[in-house]
């Protein structure tokens, strides 16, 4: 629990978003005085959720501010964990605030009048490859051999797997993807969520109920099982990585190219242990013929605890730390800034050639349909997905089966 002398700040463990709030939190109190102490706990995903929402620690005044993903965001609000922001806000709003956010990182958080939280860190997921091997002469002529046709960035799933096989080389350490296939309730369901909607599929029906019943998901699933088991294509350690391990392992130069989020891209420009700078871009994801491209739009913010003894430094804090310098600090340290000065920042895109980007993934970024039981949904997908990789079970079963769970959560 905080204490009359110490904040406690629940921290999404990252290297670069633990480095960035330290820097942060020593000029902010260098900047305005402030004696209180930060105690910063970095925390894994499941780790995280269980300690701020699950044990109510964000309510029982454990912690004054914490990272909150967008996943756990209605959960979050509508069993009173979270301060609202807005009487802050009004009295005193963050530099350029609304304006100086896309609204896509604005609307999540938004509750009526009410506002839950501020964006932290961004980054839609997309299509991550090394352009070095993509541009190679000798790899571009090796592969019309092989395959009679141009070398180029997969704009289908069946071109993605062509690709990854040929650049399968586990004599060199390349492999020819990666996945995040870590059982945390997050990263599966994402990947799964995005195989389905590059095949023209819905999560929801047109009752906005969930629904992993359709054609569309199995082909979704047979996809992911498949390429999640083909050893010649894809990187040993993708079932035990979820999506930070993973995009350092892509960082080293061991993988040609992933689907994970734009901050994994970014990271390779900038991390010391990057052996990849300067040969990364990004694109959009692959999709099924005649589908639509698409990404995720999951973001994280910070929040104010409603039992925090602190409310009015933590939104001081808050607001400083999202100004237009410290976001793009952020963004320097590894994370990526929310702000768009962050994303048309000179000095970002000389580092981060692809960092203007941001704003196309927008264009096509969705968002996971909000229900407060949305922990639990995400929990069956993940048992669905995890079922398809390990086991021969068909994928019709295996999504039925998920969805008569689903449906009981609705009935308990």
């Amino acid at each position: 629990m905080s204490t009359p002398d110490t904040i406690r700040i629940a921290v999404r463990k990252f290297g670069p978003f633990e480095s960035a709030l330290q820097k942060l939190w020593d000029s902010y109190c260098a900047e305005t005085g402030c004696t209180l102490k930060a105690e910063m706990v970095p925390m894994d995903l499941d780790l995280l959720y269980e300690t701020i929402i699950q044990n109510k620690g964000l309510q029982n005044g454990d912690w004054d501010i914490a990272h909150v993903v967008t996943d756990w965001l209605y959960e979050a609000w509508t069993d009173g964990l979270l301060e609202d922001l807005t009487p802050y806000i009004k009295r005193n709003p963050p530099e350029g605030y609304p304006d100086g956010w896309s609204s896509s990182l604005l609307s999540a958080q938004q509750y009526g009048e009410s506002v839950a939280g501020l964006p932290f860190h961004d980054g839609p997921e997309c299509f991550i490859y090394r352009k070095d091997l993509f541009e190679d002469l000798n790899e571009q002529q090796a592969f019309q051999a092989q395959y009679g046709r141009p070398l180029q960035v997969p704009q289908t799933w069946d071109d993605f797997l062509a690709v990854a096989r040929f650049f399968n080389r586990p004599e060199q350490n390349l492999y020819g993807t990666i996945f995040a296939g870590y059982p945390d309730g997050h990263n599966t369901v994402f990947d799964f969520v995005l195989q389905l909607w590059t095949r023209g599929g819905e999560l929801t029906d047109a009752s906005g109920r969930v629904n992993i019943d359709t054609p569309q998901a199995v082909k979704a699933l047979e996809f992911y099982r498949n390429i999640l088991n083909d050893d010649t294509a894809i990187h040993p350690q993708s079932s035990q990585y979820e999506s930070v391990a993973m995009g350092m392992a892509f960082a080293r130069g061991e993988a040609a190219m992933m689907v994970n989020w734009f901050g994994f891209a970014s990271m390779c420009e900038v991390v010391a242990e990057s052996n990849v700078k300067g040969k990364v871009d990004i694109a959009n994801i692959p999709a099924e013929l005649g589908s639509q491209p698409a990404s995720l739009n999951v973001y994280w913010l910070y929040t104010i605890g409603s039992g925090s003894r602190h409310k009015q430094k933590a939104y001081d804090f808050l607001r400083f730390a999202t100004n237009r310098q410290n976001d793009k600090l952020l963004t320097l340290e590894g994370g990526i800034g929310c702000r768009l000065s962050t994303w048309n920042d000179a000095d970002i895109n000389h580092t981060i050639p692809y960092y203007h980007k941001l704003g196309m993934l927008h264009e096509v970024a969705r968002s996971l349909p909000q229900k407060r039981n949305w922990a639990q949904i995400a929990h069956i997908i993940d048992e669905v997905v995890l079922a398809a990789v390990n086991t021969q079970i068909p994928a019709e079963r295996l999504l039925q089966q998920g969805q008569q769970k689903i449906n009981q959560l609705s009935k308990d």
